[in-house]
């Protein structure tokens, strides 16, 4: 994998929109501003980052232009996305990498941004999945580990997390590649060239306002296109806000995960702090991790 440099002071971030609209959040890409600038970085705000096209923010014109333009700009080391949403997969295909592949950057984000990680999983440049700028409140105290953390991974600092145990982990170790992210997304790339082959490699999977019985079927989905069949291990991040059905599912979405994936061997680790909650721990996928399992806690260590 192609791992970009990382950031050292008078560095440039730009920060961009490739997914939905930016309505009333101008606070937030100031205060991302303002917090990268305190880390002595400039920034650089992409040209229709406020723009409005109904859901999405700007045209896919004027989302891919903006992108485009910070993949290609040899100044900008890194690449944020201010928010996620929806809107990420009508650019990808759009997306030329020639220039960026010369010079690589670190693209930052989580959410839909998840299928630009894929993408560029595809291609083997290593990515960061964390905040993005709509995740900082006015009080950055409340979310210090998620930016403590970010600011570790951007310059490049030893990164290793201890995870609270888990009645419902599945115990054991494992050596791989992170990949993954939103389940949503991953599950949509199910057939396209985008789709990340998690053979010899550890899946990190996270969701948002989902029924139960939809992330069952995800994950179903997935096991008969034998997406699990060689995978090493799979670490489960936050599974935030689960929509309630009339007819109850009957299990926990713990129990849901260690159900569907019955079949295989790998270890499980519940609590990974990364999603769609204020504390959401910095990864960098396409990295190699050591990940030991067992119900009391669990351990990922990323190598250098």
């Amino acid at each position: 994998m192609i791992q970009p440099p990382y950031l050292k002071a008078g560095d440039t971030v730009a920060i961009v929109a490739p997914s939905g609209i930016l309505k009333n959040r101008n606070d937030e890409v100031a205060r991302a501003k303002k917090l990268l600038e305190s880390w002595n970085l400039n920034v650089v705000i992409g040209d229709n980052v406020f723009k409005k096209d109904n859901h999405f923010a700007g045209t896919d014109a004027e989302r891919c232009e903006d992108f485009q333009k910070a993949l290609d700009d040899k100044s900008i080391k890194a690449i944020w996305s201010a928010r996620g949403g929806y809107g990420t997969v009508r650019i990808l295909d759009k997306l030329d990498y020639s220039k960026f592949l010369k010079q690589p950057k670190w693209i930052i984000g989580y959410s839909d941004i998840t299928a630009l990680h894929s993408q560029l999983h595809t291609i083997g440049v290593e990515t960061i999945h964390a905040i993005m700028c709509v995740s900082l409140p006015k009080d950055l105290n409340e979310i210090e580990k998620s930016i403590e953390t970010f600011k570790s991974v951007i310059f490049g600092q030893p990164l290793a997390y201890t995870l609270t145990g888990s009645k419902y982990n599945r115990t054991g170790s494992a050596k791989g590649q992170l990949v993954g992210g939103n389940l949503t997304i991953l599950h949509t790339m199910l057939g396209s060239n985008t789709s990340i082959n998690v053979d010899g490699k550890i899946l990190f999977i996270e969701e948002i306002g989902e029924y139960k019985y939809h992330i069952d079927r995800m994950l179903q989905s997935m096991k008969r296109a034998g997406y699990f069949d060689n995978c090493k291990g799979v670490v489960v991040g936050d599974m935030t806000k689960l929509r309630k059905n009339t007819t109850l599912w009957g299990s926990s979405v713990e129990q849901l995960i260690i159900d569907a994936l019955q079949d295989y061997n790998f270890p499980i680790a519940f609590n990974m702090p990364a999603g769609h909650e204020d504390d959401n721990r910095a990864m960098i996928l396409g990295r190699t991790i050591q990940l030991d399992v067992n119900s009391s806690q669990s351990t990922i260590t990323f190598e250098k």
